[in-house]
């Protein structure tokens, strides 16, 4: 601890889910330094849709997705992509993910996310408020959109447990979709429509913001590779570059997204953690293409109105941390864009691939590390980590800070 008896906490990785974690132990009164080798919110951060969408209780692995399998390794285009060369990498992973579609473990991982969820709209646009930049929060609701009945019917399953956990969905007809979006293909003839779901229309300057506030608060952010974390003498040590090399503190919290699995290793904790491979295209200057998030269900693409355009993003592809992007898939997000919204044909684009950290269960893991003093983990989050980031933080702070009632959100964790 510091001289005063304030607790000093090291937090790992500054996307959206550390710095949230680094600014609400900060306003809980801890001596907080946050470490990333890149300034906050490059990573996922950077790149995702914004959605603010608690509605998203199904998890990734739902019943029939074994008969998926094939095509996510043979087809390139497929939503679900897992590359041939990395099958023997993730065959742990992906085994484990066939488990968790067990309808008893979908339900279970389903009641986790709802309860991680919770109030995460509230939340956000308090927090957007607080810092100053409530421009960025658009709570114009989530419209998915399916070619007719019969694709919708497929997602029966997950529209089920929306309704089952509260949330309110509206069925479109093709004249209710063009109530709302006109410039959507004709090929899309049925909505299902979320009214109160949000938007974030910079996630990264939303970070951004989140950071400065954390500064102007007596946070620190240090630019440093963390490689290692060792416990000696009460205290953790951080093996990086730069000056976090020489300090020691009472507790760390790893938020270090798709890199945390190997960060914890040598603790002998064994994250069952893969890399969804996420990419967006962006139409510079398309932003009024859509007014909301628009989310092509049958292809599982995002697109929604951004700051400084549109972002069509989506895919999951299953090929670690090492491969370079494959562009084939971000081509893939553009060729469908222009295929059902008007306007996009002469537009420039930009193209953006981002590790989101997931878990074979899609619950991520929050709370202590067992058998590890001062250790948090925080990770796993999908992508789902701007929905949850708030919540999550307030996870975090609470047990560490030692408020009642704290409470894990529990995921596969295991000890070597």
């Amino acid at each position: 601890m510091t001289s005063n008896g304030t607790p000093r906490v090291v937090v790992v990785g500054a996307g959206i889910v550390g710095v949230s974690i680094a600014l609400a132990l900060r306003k809980g009164g801890a001596d907080v330094t946050l470490v990333d080798r890149d300034e906050p919110g490059m990573g996922c951060s950077f790149g995702n849709s914004g959605a603010v969408s608690p509605a998203s209780v199904a998890p990734l692995a739902m019943p029939g997705v074994l008969a998926s399998v094939p095509g996510m390794l043979l087809d390139d285009e497929s939503p679900l992509y897992l590359p041939l060369r990395y099958l023997p990498r993730a065959l742990p992973w992906l085994l484990r993910f066939v488990a968790s579609a067990r309808p008893a473990a979908v339900e279970a991982s389903a009641a986790k996310l709802a309860a991680l969820h919770a109030g995460a709209l509230d939340a956000h646009e308090a927090m957007t408020r607080e810092l100053g930049v409530p421009e960025l929060f658009l709570r114009r609701g989530h419209l998915h959109l399916y070619p007719d009945a019969n694709a919708l019917a497929k997602d029966a399953t997950g529209w089920r447990m929306r309704e089952q956990y509260g949330f309110k969905v509206e069925r479109l007809d093709r004249a209710g979709i063009e109530a709302l979006e006109q410039g959507v293909s004709a090929r899309y003839q049925v909505g299902m429509y979320l009214a109160d779901h949000a938007t974030i229309l910079n996630p990264f300057r939303y970070v951004q913001a989140m950071a400065r506030a954390f500064v102007a608060a007596g946070g620190r952010i240090v630019r440093a590779d963390v490689q290692r974390l060792h416990f000696e003498g009460g205290r953790w040590w951080l093996r990086a570059s730069g000056e976090v090399d020489a300090q020691a503190f009472e507790h760390a919290v790893v938020a270090a997204g798709a890199w945390s699995r190997e960060l914890l290793a040598p603790l002998g904790i064994r994250l069952q953690l893969e890399s969804q491979r996420g990419y967006h295209v962006q139409f510079e200057g398309g932003r009024d293409i859509v007014s909301r998030t628009v989310v092509l269900a049958d292809r599982k693409v995002f697109v929604t109105p951004m700051e400084d355009g549109l972002r069509v993003g989506g895919t999951v592809e299953i090929g670690g941390l090492e491969a370079p992007p494959d562009e084939r898939r971000a081509a893939v997000l553009g060729r469908i864009a222009r295929e059902h919204f008007r306007g996009l044909e002469h537009l420039p684009t930009r193209t953006w691939m981002g590790h989101r950290p997931c878990m074979p269960d899609s619950v991520p893991v929050v709370g202590a590390a067992p058998g590890h003093r001062g250790l948090w983990l925080a990770t796993g989050h999908g992508h789902l980590g701007l929905t949850d980031s708030l919540n999550t933080a307030r996870r975090i702070a609470d047990a560490l800070l030692g408020a009642p009632a704290a409470v894990a959100a529990g995921a596969e964790l295991a000890r070597a």
